[in-house]
């Protein structure tokens, strides 16, 4: 008797149903649907996940395939130029080891190899040079599906030992694919294009030195990075906003506006300067400013607690590689690298009712989490740090209007700063997490009630939420179009009850309150990364460090000068004096350079009158006015907060 074939529903961009057997390819998918859509397909996606071609459909669920043309299509063109370059290094040196790759493609690909020495520019252009010879082949990608013993065979064979290494680190039961394309083999869940042909342009970007697995325990490895496309002309077009983030590098512009700095005796810890501490206390009141509205109450909690509040919390055994320990009173202790538990303590210190909820704090407290030193990066990765974060305690009833308050705070800054274009994320339970399955329903549930409800278009991030709960992301762009995750909003039905915290309802019986976590820029390091790279380093008037120079024409108008500096520094402006004995355009130069928002330009006229001539920092004149309209200026400016001059 034949056996039936299981059939899968696969429902596509269109609305349309495809029913196929289960074990099709998204390759085949694409050919019943047309010769066309087959021949210039790259990739496809199932229930939102990104899925290789030679992948055979197991389940149905929304289904579409992506070709060439599709914004999606790089993700599988640099993966796959990944693969290139590791094939390129080994032709060129066949004694190189390759390990791994790099699991997000949004922008670019890596390699790491055991090489006795750092690559040079000059072996990058060879193996460039190799990488295009290689695409030249336009050899097809092939999936192969093996057994651990046949693939601790096929690596020992090679002499990639670094490849028996990652092998161990797949999970017992777990699918082992190699994919293979021309000579070159690789341990890998892909996905890939179809053929090489599909990657249009390669470019390598720059070589280090790395920790095998990020660990400084570990051999040091030598990594590359590279970037790729479809087409050249989407390589220029990216070259050219790489060229433009150069220009724009927060830590090149930290260094020339005296900002912040770093030192190796506190390793990925940023030291903020004067004139960076401006920057960071300005943003900090804002915050504070927005919470006081939306009734937020400060509050300040320990950075030392003991052991048993991080076992309590759950983080202990789920972040703990990510924690600073000392000891104290023969007690083991952590450092802070959350407030959530801290604030659990504070509700927890007296019986609430549900008149008094929603109660909500905000805390600005310091926080340490080990970063691996291969994933610091200037202010966007430190493990000292600073978020304006705030917990909302909250009956089950009050979730959509606390969820919905705490995003309408978010998109209310992400406009003071003109980050207009704003994408929402719903992030779902991740493998690792605690908690019943019935609580992460109904999380899941009441934070896509809350936006559904209030019509935000949002997407489905599968397995990205917190371990113990469900999460909203907030996604900008910035002034030269990349992407960035800022805010969240968390909804956590498990702290309160880990820690047995309690209101009293209505009903008179003891409930558990659901627990809300938010954070608007996140880390305050890394937003300001971001402005600074937002705004090339030119704040805004209310942001900048230093608002105003008051640049006195020659040292007889010296004492004038200082005069009006006084007058503007004793209203609040943060005001300099630049009286030293260099020309006057010199001067405004160096204003210029440093981004100061106003020159204040003084002489015979200016003194006799009371006035100042006013220039903005891209060098235009508004003439002379009295100190008194200025100071005028500056507060309406920074009091609205305008991004103009």
């Amino acid at each position: 008797m034949e056996t039936m074939t299981e059939a899968i529903n696969l429902t596509l961009p269109d609305g349309s149903v495809r029913t196929v057997p289960a074990g099709t390819t998204p390759l085949e998918v694409a050919a019943s649907i047309g010769p066309r859509l087959a021949k210039d397909a790259v990739g496809a996606e199932l229930d939102g996940k990104k899925v290789d071609l030679r992948l055979p459909l197991k389940q149905g669920g929304a289904f579409r395939i992506f070709t060439v043309k599709s914004p999606e299509a790089g993700e599988f063109v640099r993966h796959s130029a990944e693969h290139v370059l590791a094939d390129a290094v080994k032709r060129l040196w066949p004694e190189a080891e390759y390990d791994a790759g790099r699991q997000d493609h949004s922008e670019k690909f890596q390699y790491d190899f055991r090489f006795p020495r750092a690559f040079t520019p000059e072996d990058l252009e060879k193996i460039e040079e190799k990488m295009r010879e290689i695409l030249a082949e336009k050899s097809a990608f092939e999936r192969v599906e093996v057994s651990r013993e046949e693939a601790e065979r096929i690596f020992r064979e090679l002499g990639e030992t670094l490849k028996l290494e990652r092998l161990k680190d797949i999970p017992e039961g777990e699918t082992i694919t190699l994919y293979k394309d021309g000579p070159f083999v690789d341990l890998c869940r892909g996905p890939h294009v179809r053929d090489l042909s599909q990657v249009g342009a390669v470019k390598l970007l720059e070589a280090s030195g790395v920790y095998f697995k990020g660990d400084e325990k570990n051999e040091r490895l030598q990594r590359i990075y590279g970037t790729a496309f479809a087409t050249q002309k989407e390589m220029d077009e990216h070259l050219a906003a790489l060229e433009a983030a150069r220009a724009r590098d927060h830590r090149r512009l930290g260094t020339d506006l005296d900002l912040f700095s770093f030192n190796p005796l506190a390793p990925a810890m940023p030291f903020f300067h004067p004139h960076g501490a401006a920057v960071y206390i300005a943003l900090m009141d804002y915050v504070r400013e927005v919470n006081t509205r939306y009734g937020y109450g400060e509050v300040i909690t320990p950075q030392i607690l003991d052991v048993e509040m991080w076992k309590t919390s759950g983080h202990y055994d789920n972040y703990r590689e990510n924690m600073f320990f000392t000891e104290a009173d023969e007690r083991v202790m952590s450092v802070k690298p959350m407030n959530c538990p801290t604030h659990c303590l504070i509700f927890g210190t007296r019986l609430r009712s549900y008149r008094d909820l929603p109660i909500r704090y905000s805390d600005f407290g310091r926080l340490h989490r080990y970063e691996r030193s291969g994933v610091t990066n200037g202010l966007f990765r430190v493990r000292s740090f600073s978020q304006d974060d705030a917990h909302v305690f909250c009956t089950e009833e009050q979730v959509e209007e606390v969820v919905l308050g705490a995003a309408g705070m978010i998109l209310e800054i992400y406009r003071t700063f003109g980050f207009e274009e704003v994408r929402i994320e719903l992030s779902t339970r991740p493998e690792k997490r605690i908690g019943s399955d019935e609580l992460w329903d109904r999380a899941e549930g009441a934070l896509a009630r809350a936006l559904e409800h209030q019509g935000m278009a949002y997407q489905v991030n599968p397995g990205d939420g917190a371990f113990y709960g469900p999460k909203i992301d907030f996604h900008v762009k910035d002034s030269i179009g990349r992407s960035w995750q800022l805010g969240t909003v968390q909804l956590d039905y498990q702290l309160p009850r880990r820690f047995d915290l309690k209101y009293v309802g209505a009903d008179g019986a003891e409930h558990p309150p659901v627990m809300i976590h938010r954070a608007m820029l996140g880390s305050i390091e890394r937003f300001m990364a971001i402005l600074i790279e937002q705004t090339a380093g030119a704040f805004p008037l209310w942001l900048a460090p230093v608002q105003a120079v008051v640049l006195p024409i020659s040292e007889k108008f010296a004492e004038y000068g200082a005069k009006v500096r006084r007058a503007l520094a004793d209203a609040g402006v943060r005001v300099e004096l630049d009286d030293r004995n260099e020309k006057l355009g010199y001067r405004i130069r160096e204003a210029q350079v440093q981004k100061v928002p106003y020159m204040l330009v003084v002489g015979a006229r200016e003194a006799e009158e009371g006035t100042v001539s006013v220039r903005r920092r891209a060098g235009e004149d508004l003439g002379a006015m009295p100190a008194t309209d200025f100071l005028a200026r500056v507060r309406d400016l920074t009091s609205s907060r305008s991004r103009e001059l």
